[in-house]
């Protein structure tokens, strides 16, 4: 009986690998939504299995579920990642999580409701559906968990077996499904009191699965003429950012912030940006300068030759400081034609030198329309001297700047 167990499994690891992998090779034809939608339809057949359908091995007792169904899905969202990319592979990673979190609260709900027996002999197991919830649930979330460390591992191991895709995929496949028969066999063993006999036949399923799995790719990429897969050349931390969705909550926190007209950040992001790095640069024990750049007279430009050329001299302003600052200074509009700037790591001599290069710059540079050239005057700030909080940096540059003006505009005003 084990044995015909046995020839079963490998049937159905087969006739998986087969569907799944058609589908996926057919995604131009049929869309990738396709192939998502199958991993995710076999996600409660994977969970009811994994909960009370076990059948008996030469080595052990495992459930078709987990050890064919579950590592097949695994591998499935690795072969789709090197296919695509981590952008593509992270659809049905929080597709899956979403989609049981929804299970669960609504098997939640339909519990409140007064149920009649419309069907004779049959009654409503919502204890069951409710039960296949958490198990869903937490099965999606050690799901999240090894889609994000195999594709990770994969890549790293890169670096290692650079000829050897099979080895990618299998020792990949060893190390995350360890790691998922230890979390999922803890919750068998708390719902349903499986025995420790089932973690061990499903353990050595898994790695047999991993071994099949992995055979069955290479041989698949390798007549799809992908037998060469070349080790990403971005760092790690990049395709973490990218299945996490970092890059799409730093692209969002970088268009946040703007300044409509000029396109620097404005002054929102400067009361959330400067007192981190302020902060920073206190706890290495380096100084900040904080300059207020106002452009003179530029109440004349909008009075004689209207808001528009007004607008076009301060977006030609702010290009201009962004040009003649280092890469790592930040610039904001703070209001009107003030623009404050953050240098970091930047002594009171230093700043002071590169207030009159910004200075220098913009006379040089930009003209008002009737041709005369637009200046601007400076108050520096620096955390050595003038205080450790935003607002003293801010007051004491401010009162620099009103000095630099009151001296006659078109200067540089520091301690």
């Amino acid at each position: 009986m084990g044995t015909e167990n046995l020839i079963l499994l490998l049937i159905e690891a087969g006739f998986y690998f087969v569907f799944m992998v058609g589908i996926l090779h057919l995604r131009h034809q049929l869309g990738i939504g396709v192939f998502i939608a199958a991993l995710g339809v076999m996600h409660f057949l994977e969970t009811y299995l994994a909960a009370v359908f076990y059948v008996e091995l030469p080595f052990g007792v495992i459930s078709p579920g987990s050890s064919v169904l579950f590592s097949g899905k695994l591998m499935m969202i690795l072969l789709l990642y090197v296919k695509e990319d981590a952008a593509v592979v992270r659809a049905p990673i929080y597709g899956l999580l979403a989609g049981n979190f929804l299970t669960v609260g609504l098997s939640f709900l339909l519990r409140h409701h007064q149920t009649v027996g419309a069907v004779p002999g049959r009654i409503a197991d919502l204890a069951f559906i409710d039960e296949m919830g958490w198990l869903m649930l937490w099965g999606t979330t050690l799901l999240y968990l090894d889609a994000l460390g195999i594709i990770l591992l994969y890549e790293r191991l890169g670096r290692v077996f650079k000829k050897s895709v099979a080895l990618r995929f299998f020792v990949s496949g060893v190390v995350v499904l360890t790691f998922d028969q230890i979390g999922f066999f803890a919750a068998l063993h708390f719902l349903n009191g499986a025995p420790v006999a089932v973690f061990w036949g499903g353990w050595i399923a898994k790695m047999m699965a991993a071994c099949v799995y992995a055979v069955l790719i290479t041989v698949y990429l390798h007549y799809s003429r992908l037998s060469a897969i070349p080790v990403s050349p971005r760092p790690i931390a990049d395709i973490f950012a990218d299945l996490t969705f970092r890059e799409r909550y730093e692209d969002l926190l970088d268009r946040s912030g703007r300044d409509a007209l000029t396109g620097i950040y404005d002054r929102s992001r400067l009361e959330f940006e400067a007192p981190r790095v302020l902060s920073a640069m206190l706890a290495e024990g380096k100084p900040l300068a904080l300059m207020i750049i106002d452009a003179d007279h530029f109440k004349d430009v909008n009075d004689r030759f209207g808001h528009l050329a007004g607008d076009g001299v301060l977006k030609e302003i702010a290009a201009c400081l962004q040009r003649t600052l280092r890469s790592g200074d930040r610039i904001f509009r703070f209001g009107g034609e003030e623009f404050v700037v953050l240098c970091e790591d930047i002594a009171p001599e230093t700043g002071t030198s590169r207030a009159e290069a910004l200075r220098r710059a913009v006379e040089t540079d930009i003209r008002r329309p009737d041709g005369l050239p637009v200046t601007v005057s400076i108050g520096v700030a620096n955390s050595y001297g003038d205080g450790t909080t935003l607002n003293a940096l801010l007051s004491a540059a401010d009162a620099r700047l009103y000095a630099a003006k009151d001296a006659g505009r078109n200067r540089v005003m520091a301690a």
